[in-house]
């Protein structure tokens, strides 16, 4: 690839890749140059149809040649009936809906619903925890970013991330007891100010190394909420629409939050973010004059697609097919930690997957530099994984194929890891 993007684009988060890509079919990605990649991060998490999925082109072209954008006061016949569809799929008391472009968005909105609706203005979130880039969900984001932008906003707290394979209290060794909660908002008790309005938490955590929350953690948080006055927010921008092998992450626990917000799985590769509360919120913020709005809020095309998604992940069955095939990785991510050494933890649920590489599985310190040899060796070999690496989180592979992944890709991706975990070794 020339220079030119050094020359004229901000670079945002790191170096870009070497090589252009040229087109995108299914779990492919092709280069430019010809070259061939095995997508098995679906996109940035937003793919989950695979690319170029028929039904996601079906909308688009229906979709542009009806509407595209509206002003934000009007709303057009697709907004109006992924709501409808999105909520006979979530249980009561969650009722409303709006739609947005990002995940960040979504939160933000989240965060704002639960302090008018409250009064509060005090937010926790996980120390671990990714919920996006604009002013009020990064304030939430712990897990990077935090340095050298200046304050975040006032009365956000962190709690320790419940992971049993890196205890953050040092009190667990692979068994979460809850003691990490119950540390965590005692502490949040002694600097709160009077103000709760809500905690904010992933049903299974990304970027902060694939934790899926222990069993009991997302019962107990709601006990904890409901003694405080707080609303739950479940941010499932990543495990929503059959992700996890569920609908839903939070259908595994039996919790049900007073808002959720939902972004990448919900428009396949589209810009198409939901925020969604109960009746009894969204009435007491309206009365309150909540307001929020961007200039794509409620645009008709990405809805059509969101539709489209919807429909198709719950025609196919994509929850139970993305629960066998996380199965079959996860199988085949189990007989790779048994030959080689550095693969300390495997987790996960259904098709979000982790791999914790260590330089020692008995310490478990973690092996930044050969984790990062890893993905590059990987992606010269023709699969793309990315790494989630943080002081205190570990060095962790985020394997996430498209749901519409076929066995035989899910397959040859642990080849090429098998190949890339024993090629970085040697090169290291």
């Amino acid at each position: 690839m020339s220079d030119g993007h050094r020359e004229h684009l901000i670079r945002y988060g790191g170096e870009f890749a070497s090589e252009l890509i040229e087109s995108a079919s299914g779990s492919w990605l092709t280069t430019e140059g010809g070259r061939r990649i095995l997508d098995f991060t679906s996109g940035q998490m937003c793919a989950t149809l695979g690319h170029g999925h028929p039904e996601i082109l079906r909308a688009l072209n229906d979709a542009s040649g009806r509407v595209v954008h509206l002003f934000s006061g009007f709303l057009s016949r697709d907004v109006v009936d992924l709501a409808r569809e999105l909520m006979a799929t979530l249980p009561e008391p969650l009722a409303r809906a709006m739609f947005l472009s990002t995940g960040g968005e979504s939160n933000e909105a989240a965060l704002r619903l639960a302090k008018l609706h409250t009064g509060g203005f005090e937010v926790l979130a996980f120390a671990g925890s990714w919920h996006g880039m604009t002013a009020g969900a990064v304030s939430s984001t712990y897990s990077a970013g935090r340095r050298g932008y200046g304050p975040t906003m006032p009365g956000t707290m962190a709690l320790p991330t419940p992971n049993p394979y890196r205890c953050p209290i040092r009190h667990c060794r692979d068994a979460c007891d809850l003691a990490c909660l119950d540390t965590g908002m005692a502490l949040a008790d002694t600097q709160s100010t009077g103000a709760p309005a809500a905690v904010i938490v992933e049903p299974v955590l990304s970027v902060g190394g694939i934790v899926p929350l222990p069993p009991g953690y997302l019962a107990r948080l709601r006990e904890h909420c409901d003694e405080r006055g707080m609303l739950l927010i479940l941010d499932e921008a990543q495990t929503a629409l059959g992700r996890v092998g569920a609908m839903y992450a939070f259908e595994e626990h039996d919790v049900v939050p007073d808002i959720l917000t939902l972004s990448k799985t919900l428009g396949g590769g589209l810009p198409l973010a939901a925020t969604v509360t109960t009746k009894a919120v969204e009435e007491d913020a309206a009365a309150k004059g909540f307001l929020h709005f961007t200039s794509h809020v409620s645009d008709p095309l990405p809805a059509a697609v969101g539709r489209a998604v919807l429909r198709t992940v719950l025609a196919e069955d994509l929850a139970a097919r993305a629960g066998k095939l996380g199965e079959r990785l996860r199988g085949g991510l189990v007989e790779l930690q048994q030959r080689h050494e550095a693969i300390g933890d495997v987790r996960g649920r259904g098709l979000l997957l982790g791999v914790d590489l260590v330089a020692d599985r008995d310490t478990r310190a973690a092996a930044p530099d050969y984790s990062t040899a890893v993905t590059t060796r990987a992606l010269e070999l023709g699969m793309n994984v990315n790494i989630v690496k943080f002081p205190g989180f570990g060095s962790v592979l985020r394997i996430a194929p498209p749901l519409t992944a076929t066995t035989d890709e899910i397959d040859l991706g642990l080849e090429i890891l098998d190949r890339a975990l024993t090629d970085a070794r040697r090169l290291s």
